[in-house]
């Protein structure tokens, strides 16, 4: 039987499955390389990762590895993606309002679900660790950590609770009730909010004009 603290894998590699999706839905001219290689990139690796159901302490160097390549092949792809958005919007004259009104919003959405990712595989030094009982500084502070009768006994955070940090950082530009305490964890929160500051307030805004 599975350990309580044993991380369950689904949530992310669901998360990752969607990120493909998202980006297959995006205009060609908005794809970085062929429109297959990111999903091809992404679907294969999750069949060898997705052997065991958990994240655990004995995992091997290589699922850690692995997950994170995967993570940041999406970074990379997604930003590309904004980056040749920013760049037809500027240089060129666009009248497709609507079609890129919903490509603003596919890679917003991507680059929320991407750092939701970035956040569970950071924190205390990723999942696997944090299921075992070695003690390690956070790097993100939850209410529930400052405050443990808001939640149940020996609570730590799952996969969603970084995503809704994700999503509440990608939409305020600033975080919400949970707390970058480390280095990395606060270059996350500002790579993430810099990219959805762009994508809302430049792309967007571009769009509705365009529209109107």
């Amino acid at each position: 039987m599975d350990a309580p603290r044993d991380e369950p894998r689904w949530p992310a590699s669901l998360a990752l499955v969607a990120c493909a999706a998202l980006y297959v839905a995006l205009p060609q001219r908005l794809v970085v390389g062929p429109p297959w290689l990111l999903p091809t990139l992404v679907v294969l690796p999750l069949v060898p990762l997705s052997t065991r159901r958990h994240r655990r302490p004995d995992d091997a160097p290589w699922v850690r590895r692995l997950s994170v390549a995967l993570i940041a092949t999406v970074t990379v792809a997604n930003a590309g993606s904004l980056v040749l958005l920013v760049s037809r919007l500027l240089n060129s004259h666009v009248a497709q309002g609507r079609q890129l009104a919903f490509s603003a919003v596919s890679i917003w959405l991507t680059n929320v679900i991407i750092f939701g990712l970035w956040f569970w595989e950071l924190d205390r030094g990723g999942p696997h660790r944090r299921a075992g009982t070695e003690s390690r500084w956070p790097d993100i502070q939850f209410p529930q950590m400052e405050n443990p009768s808001l939640a149940v006994a020996q609570w730590r955070p799952r996969f969603f609770d970084y995503l809704y940090t994700s999503f509440a950082n990608g939409t305020s530009f600033a975080p919400a009730d949970a707390m970058p305490l480390s280095g990395p964890a606060k270059a996350l929160f500002a790579g993430e909010s810099v990219i959805s500051f762009v994508t809302i307030a430049i792309v967007a805004a571009r769009a509705v004009n365009i529209l109107n």
